[in-house]
């Protein structure tokens, strides 16, 4: 494995940058009781429903290796106040720990506010790509089996985000309709589906759409459950253009809050001889 380092090597030598002098105080690393860190409710909100969903996540995997450090400032009385962390840090009290692993920073009441905004608006969002590609690298089960089913479906899971008119035929970033479609009705229809746009006329660029998949994906299981053969199915769609049928879907045929996909569905269904899709109970 070819490991690469850290370097500003790509980065334009006219980026300002800051001397090291002028960067504050170091913070200092050290372990601290919970009891003694607080929340500040004048830049901090209260622990949400979604925030509780959360901590109780944190709580269930709980690990130290995937635990970063919570972020705060030492103010009067021997407390602290959390800057970032506050779920972490909930989250470790509930699992029955009594201290967690701090980065202590030096700031006044405003400079915590100003710290808290600078933290959480900087943050570098990780892509659900790129959480898919590190997911199958940890070797987690889901994943593994979206790659498998992908490529005997004739795909490729993108590892980042590509336009559509730049992705070559069937490359894809539909990993949630693929990992749905596994879920609800198992590989061979997901496999079926994609086989129906790979080996089709409908291998190209942009062909392979989260609409797109979803909808052939549980076309091809609605096709199955009734006995007919595979092959059949990747004929039929490919007497179609999915790309242009999807358009139309989403123009002239979609019901309010209606998905694309769903609405592709129905706008195929007939073409290809099949029941309504409601009435249809496909097992997983």
């Amino acid at each position: 494995m070819s490991l690469r380092p850290i370097s500003i090597d790509d980065f334009a030598a006219d980026v300002p940058r800051r001397h090291v002098d002028a960067c504050g105080p170091a913070p200092q690393l050290q372990w601290l009781d919970i009891a003694t860190l607080v929340v500040d409710p004048a830049y901090q909100r209260d622990i949400t429903a979604q925030g509780r969903r959360n901590v109780k996540r944190i709580a269930e995997l709980f690990d130290w290796r995937y635990f970063s450090p919570v972020i705060v400032a030492p103010i009067a009385g021997g407390r602290y106040a959390v800057v970032d962390g506050q779920h972490r840090a909930t989250a470790a009290l509930l699992v029955g720990h009594a201290s967690v692993p701090c980065q202590v920073i030096m700031a006044a009441p405003g400079e915590q506010a100003k710290a808290f905004t600078a933290v959480n608006g900087t943050v570098t969002r990780v892509h659900s790509m790129a959480m898919h590609k590190a997911a199958v690298a940890a070797g987690d089960a889901m994943a593994r089996e979206v790659e498998r089913v992908a490529k005997a479906g004739g795909a490729k899971v993108l590892a980042y985000p590509v336009p559509e008119l730049k992705q070559a035929p069937g490359q894809t970033m539909a990993i949630g309709a693929l990992r749905d479609l596994i879920q609800e009705y198992g590989a061979e229809p997901t496999i079926v589906g994609l086989r129906a746009v790979t080996e089709t006329k409908n291998a190209v660029r942009g062909g392979l759409t989260a609409p797109i998949v979803k909808s052939v994906g549980r076309l091809a299981a609605m096709w199955l459950i009734q006995g007919r053969e595979p092959a059949a199915f990747i004929a039929a769609i490919g007497d179609i253009v999915l790309i242009r049928e999807a358009d139309k879907a989403a123009r002239d045929d979609r019901e309010p809050n209606e998905s694309i996909a769903n609405a592709l569905v129905r706008r195929l269904s007939p073409r290809l001889g099949l029941a309504k899709p409601g009435l249809i109970k496909v097992p997983v």
